[in-house]
């Protein structure tokens, strides 16, 4: 299961900026105006879609989403958004019928912002964000609990955004001291971690295809950053310019298809979308057919359909998705919740499904964990 993920906070500095713009959860960039970092089926266009929860406690949001089966479902985020110090990370799985939190093992300072999961398997799951000890926070688990793993090659101040997990291999991604991080292990004991560090920037997404072959996305504060896996190591992939461009997340779908999404601040403060897609060569921008977005997540079926998720501007209440089905992109909207702002931070497909996690903020400034489901199971 290729899973990475956005995105998705800031230093506390620069995410309080974000809380006063009421944007904590948004998966945008390090630069300045930072916030932190219906399932169409092939051929035609389905908008049936249902909105659920999660029923985290107050002021709870999810920020990622990973899905193994349409009854084997992962999602982090956390709970007491607006306490700093305070908050709680959360881990809840869907076995088809309702969602069930799961506790961790040999934590006596807990979880703060949890940002991305990762299914390797349904025995190998993965959790990262932050940890009320100052530390990155890593954890491993399936249903039964899940447990913190002690982590020396990470230290106070590293950030980490995403991870990516694959039978025998999973991938850290973020940033250290400026620049960005990757920390990765392959050993069955998930001991033997190495770090490296890239250019400047912050990677907020990441996507595995195999042991050796996987991509991480993010931004160098002023554009784009796009690093490859090969059997050679992580190396910096050329990258179309676009100034004033981030990426956030990106779907890995073979060695030829690649599909990686953020956005592109405006001088007005604006952002508009940016879907940069892989054809075993190059990376090209894709024409979409929205001018004013900001996308979160990506997802893919394996056999090129895309599923993004995020927040349409021009439609705050109501959950947005873009779709690709193999010929255009297209814009779905699902359900409207009244008086309130909804953002999809992440989204996975699993069988004919398309589940998108994220939060909605009332007009009280108070956040609600939000699940839109399109799709077949969307009744």
């Amino acid at each position: 299961m290729t899973r990475r993920h956005r995105r998705r906070a800031a230093p506390l500095g620069v995410l309080l900026a974000g809380l006063v713009a009421g944007s904590l959860l948004c998966a945008t960039s390090v630069a300045p105006a930072y916030a932190e970092p219906g399932s169409p089926e092939s051929g035609k266009q389905a908008t049936r879609s249902r909105t659920s929860s999660a029923k985290l406690q107050a002021d709870g949001s999810l920020s990622d989403v990973a899905g193994l089966s349409e009854k084997d479902v992962w999602a982090v985020g956390q709970q007491d958004v607006w306490d700093f110090w305070q908050n709680q990370g959360v881990i809840t799985h869907w076995n088809g019928s309702s969602w069930t939190e799961v506790g961790v093992r040999n934590d006596t300072t807990g979880a703060g912002h949890l940002r991305s999961v990762a299914a390797a398997s349904k025995n190998d799951v993965w959790a990262v964000g932050d940890g009320h000890d100052g530390l990155p926070y890593v954890a491993r688990g399936n249903r039964d609990g899940f447990d913190r793993l002690t982590m020396p090659q990470l230290r106070g101040g590293d950030w980490i955004g995403a991870v990516a997990a694959t039978t025998g291999r999973v991938v850290l991604v973020g940033s250290r001291d400026g620049r960005t991080l990757v920390a990765e292990a392959t050993a069955s004991s998930w001991t033997g971690w190495e770090t490296v560090q890239g250019p400047a920037g912050a990677l907020y997404g990441v996507g595995l295809t195999g042991k050796s072959e996987g991509w991480a996305v993010g931004d160098s504060g002023s554009r784009p950053v796009i690093l490859r896996l090969t059997t050679t190591g992580w190396k910096v992939s050329h990258v179309p310019v676009v100034k004033g461009g981030f990426l956030r997340d990106i779907y890995v779908q073979s060695r030829k298809r690649a599909v990686a999404v953020g956005g592109v601040y405006q001088r007005s403060g604006k952002i508009t979308p940016l879907v940069l897609s892989w054809d075993g060569e190059s990376w090209t921008r894709e024409k979409l057919p929205v001018a004013q977005a900001e996308l979160y997540g990506v997802a893919g079926d394996g056999a090129g359909a895309f599923w993004v998720s995020g927040y349409d501007p021009g439609r705050p209440g109501t959950a947005f998705l873009l779709t690709y089905t193999g010929s255009k992109w297209k814009v779905v909207h699902g359900d409207s919740v009244p008086d309130r702002t909804v953002r999809l931070q992440a989204v996975t497909r699993v069988g004919a499904t398309t589940m998108a996690v994220g939060h909605t903020l009332d007009e009280n400034d108070r956040y609600h964990d939000v699940i839109e489901t399109f799709g077949t199971s969307a009744k």
